[in-house]
């Protein structure tokens, strides 16, 4: 692969990878840990997909992954972005996966390369490309000469590749794992005698590349050799690998969790997944990588469905954006700091575990030199209090405590002293900006489907979406037409039309008019659209739009699942005790992939701005199947910028030609969706589907993400395809600043206050003692410093990007309290 160019930015990473490069390192592994060159290693990584942010997004996330305590940086390789069409391949831009690593390297980091090619992620069709779905006898994930041809050839161009950039450790690069299939052991029973076949063929293929690392296989028991099994789940400290001679690896911590289209708000608190890295290592875990570190945007039409939403943020440490998920960040960070202190003895130690009941732990790693142990409390409710080598400990419930000398405790995963950062979304600074965007439109051209019902491919039967549209878009036109003479009975208005749908969405036309849409919540679940229908004698046309959001990534045989429309397609009367039935399924169908506004490229803006006429005025809302666009002046400074769509219905943005992705602000989940308590309490083993969900009552989405570099310095261009009907005076664009930061720390300890490049502005609480509450809630309580503590801050830390002090009495002040806390909210 060849670079058009060659930046500044892009020539120091150059640099620094060579610096990197210099030696070809040794990288095995034993029972206990992967080794690098010799070295027994504690290694943490974190996921940062290349292809949900921009190759200029890049270095600051591998940046704030570095100054977070990781090793590496782990990521899937996306076949069906790289090879959308058969033997056309694609590694530009945000796909420039070489460049990727290197930057990763230049950092000084690992790399943990995971190709699949079948990855899951949550991505349209799980990084599988459809046309190889359509290729004859191809059957995806199992003994089938179609698909492991195919998949052999993928996994070969990429080991190319980075060998010939030599990007392999024992090359001198970076890379020190990868691995191999996916998941696999979920859907292999189900494969049977041909899944056990395709398995081991995936590992003797991967091992046939000699590309010098070890090649990993997550959650696949008893892995066929010399692949290493690995866990991914919320908790994998139970985990133990079926070989004895392979380390303990969790190549998936899930940070969080994705979201469909009307679906509340999951969170995983920093103090639970903390907790599940403490019990990880404290019970012989090697490598730890988290799923995911930087989640990032689903641009364009790439996230995996039925219906999951644009925004991939997770829940992850750095936010869809970039920016530091404070307290998850810091608090995740400090852990890592305190594992890395203890390598040697984590790596090295004899292992002594003591039950002190209750699920209470004490684990000792001792050497010749030093120990370090950790004293955990599985408990749910109870805390503990131990005696431990002479002292007397306490742990709360759902904790544990690292204590690096075996003396001092220096870390206890519940308690959080990373500040709290709030942020908010401000509307664009520049000067001579509008408040609101001045707005042209056009109609969505339906004539030839809706009312002429002309189309480009033709069939008797109801056919695949997925064979037919082959990916190329989310809509496919489906249109047949039937005689009725003048004393047939279907004329009169009983008439019902009842159209199978494998869950997606549904538009449906008849003789021109509009009768019609109809989805299923989950996008995944077969329905009946039913709809009393007037005929008319002669030719009648039924139209339909199909409409994917996201192809099925995931399960057993997903590629051969139904999309689109499904048989039967009928007209059905009552007519005494008797019901008719016009079967249409066999009819003649038209069929035509794709809308005009977007085959014809309404959003290019070279192409739009000379042939396509808008109007700009009388612009209508609430108005199905219509085209927007306005023009705006990019935000001022360095913030991320994003559109708040709410007001819209659903649809595609495009920004200077850049597609953003689908929208779909009107899909607002129920409140009965929501299990929030206001501490969101995380004790007991996280359930996406039962704990710490919340904003119920508000779109699943309402922000998208528009990265700076798709950004002009002049005039840009947003255009908007809306599918169901908005208002978009509403639409605005907006910067996601930080607003307030907060601390909540006990005595004794170091605590930064930081605004992120900004200032601190103002001290907006400030209490040593016992304050009650949350950052925007504290108050204080009975026993109260009777020092000014906000003034004492207000000369440390306001007009300063940062501040950092010790919480002590000898700084605020003595508190008759038996535990003495400091809280403070800032203004930024």
């Amino acid at each position: 692969m060849e670079f058009l160019f060659l930046n500044p930015l892009f020539s120091a990473i150059i640099v620094s990878f060579l610096i990197f490069a210099a030696n070809a390192s040794n990288v095995t592994y034993d029972s206990r840990t992967i080794l690098i060159d010799g070295n027994r290693r504690i290694l943490i990584s974190g996921t940062i997909n290349y292809p949900r942010s921009t190759a200029q997004m890049w270095p600051d996330l591998i940046r704030k992954a570095k100054e977070g305590g990781l090793d590496a940086v782990d990521t899937y390789v996306f076949w069906n972005a790289h090879e959308p069409v058969r033997r056309q391949y694609d590694f530009s831009e945000n796909l420039d996966l070489i460049r990727f690593i290197k930057t990763i390297g230049a950092e000084g980091l690992y790399v943990f390369l995971r190709i699949g090619p079948y990855i899951c992620a949550e991505w349209n069709y799980g990084g599988l490309p459809v046309w190889l779905h359509n290729l004859p006898g191809a059957k995806f994930r199992t003994k089938n000469d179609v698909f492991m041809s195919e998949m052999e050839i993928f996994t070969k161009l990429i080991v190319d590749m980075i060998k010939k950039e030599k990007l392999f450790a024992s090359q001198g690069g970076p890379i020190i794992l990868s691995q191999i299939e996916n998941e696999y052991d979920i859907v292999m029973k189900d494969y049977g005698d041909d899944g056990k076949a395709y398995l081991n063929w995936c590992a003797q293929m991967a091992d046939s590349l000699n590309i010098g690392v070890p090649w990993i296989m997550c959650k696949q028991a008893g892995a066929p050799k010399p692949m290493i099994e690995a866990c991914n789940d919320f908790y994998c400290d139970g985990f133990t690998p079926k070989d004895k001679g392979s380390p303990k690896i969790w190549a998936e911590n899930w940070t969080g969790w994705f979201k469909r289209w009307g679906s509340s708000n999951p969170h995983r608190t920093a103090e639970d997944i903390a907790f599940a890295v403490a019990r990880f290592f404290q019970r012989g875990g090697s490598l730890m990588n988290y799923y995911m570190y930087h989640g990032g945007t689903n641009f364009g039409r790439t996230s995996g469905g039925p219906f999951l939403v644009t925004s991939y943020d997770y829940d992850a440490p750095l936010d869809e954006y970039g920016n530091l998920k404070q307290p998850k960040w810091g608090h995740l960070k400090q852990l890592h700091d305190v594992l890395h202190s203890m390598e040697y003895t984590l790596t090295q130690g004899i292992v002594n575990h003591k039950a002190y009941g209750n699920g209470v732990w004490a684990t000792v790693y001792k050497t010749n030199d030093k120990s370090s142990c950790f004293l955990s409390n599985n408990n749910t409710r109870r805390d503990a209090k131990i005696n431990f080598g002479g002292r007397d400990y306490y742990i709360k419930a759902w904790s544990v405590s690292i204590l690096p000398d075996c003396r001092e405790e220096v870390y206890n995963t519940r308690k959080v002293y990373a500040q709290t950062s709030n942020y908010v979304k401000k509307p664009n600074k520049v000067e001579d900006q509008p408040t609101s965007l001045k707005w042209k439109w056009r109609p969505e051209n339906m004539e030839s489907t809706v009312v002429q019902g002309k189309g480009d491919f033709f069939a008797n039967e109801i056919i695949d979406q997925k064979d037919i549209a082959n990916d190329a878009s989310d809509y496919l036109w489906c249109m047949t037409s039937f005689e009725l003479g003048d004393d047939d009975p279907m004329l009169n208005k009983t008439v019902v039309l009842r159209i199978g749908d494998s869950g997606q969405i549904l538009h449906s036309f008849i003789n021109g008019a509009y009768i019609g849409s109809k989805w299923s919540p989950d996008g995944y679940t077969d329905y009946y659209f039913e709809k009393y229908v007037s005929l008319s004698p002669g030719n009648n046309l039924i139209t339909l739009l199909s409409v994917t959001v996201g192809l099925a990534h995931f399960g057993y045989a997903f590629d051969m699942h139904r999309t689109g429309i499904t048989a039967p397609v009928q007209l059905r009367m009552t007519k005494g005790n008797q019901t008719i039935v016009k079967d249409l399924s066999s009819n003649k169908w038209s069929y035509k992939v794709g809308i005009d506004g977007i085959t014809k490229k309404f959003f290019d803006t070279k192409y739009c701005s000379k042939t396509i006429q808008w109007a700009s005025d009388s612009i209508p809302i609430n108005r199905s199947f219509t085209w927007y666009k306005t023009t705006f002046k990019a935000p001022l400074g360095k913030e991320p910028v994003v559109l708040d769509l709410l007001g819209l219905g659903k649809g595609i943005a495009w920004v200077n030609d850049h597609d953003i992705g689908r929208y779909w602000p009107s899909a607002i989940p129920d409140m009965d969706q929501c299990y929030m308590d206001s501490d969101c309490d995380y004790t007991g083993s996280f359930d996406y589907r039962t704990k710490c969900r919340d904003k119920c009552g508000e779109p699943t989405q309402r922000w998208y993400h528009v990265p700076r570099s798709f950004l002009k310095d002049g005039e840009n261009t947003l255009v908007l395809f809306e599918e169901f009907g908005g208002n978009p005076s509403s639409v605005q664009v907006q910067t996601v600043e930080i607003g307030s930061a907060c601390v909540n720390a006990y005595e004794g300890k170091e605590v930064e206050l930081s605004c992120h490049n900004r200032p601190i502005s103002e001290i907006k609480f400030a209490s040593f003692g016992n304050p009650q509450g949350q950052c925007g809630t504290f108050k204080k309580s009975d026993c109260e410093s009777q020092v000014d503590v906000a003034k004492i801050l207000e000369k440390e830390c306001v007009g300063k990007e940062s501040c950092s002090f010790e919480v002590s009495e000898e700084k605020f002040g003595r508190a008759n309290c038996e535990f003495k806390r400091l809280a403070v909210e800032v203004k930024c």
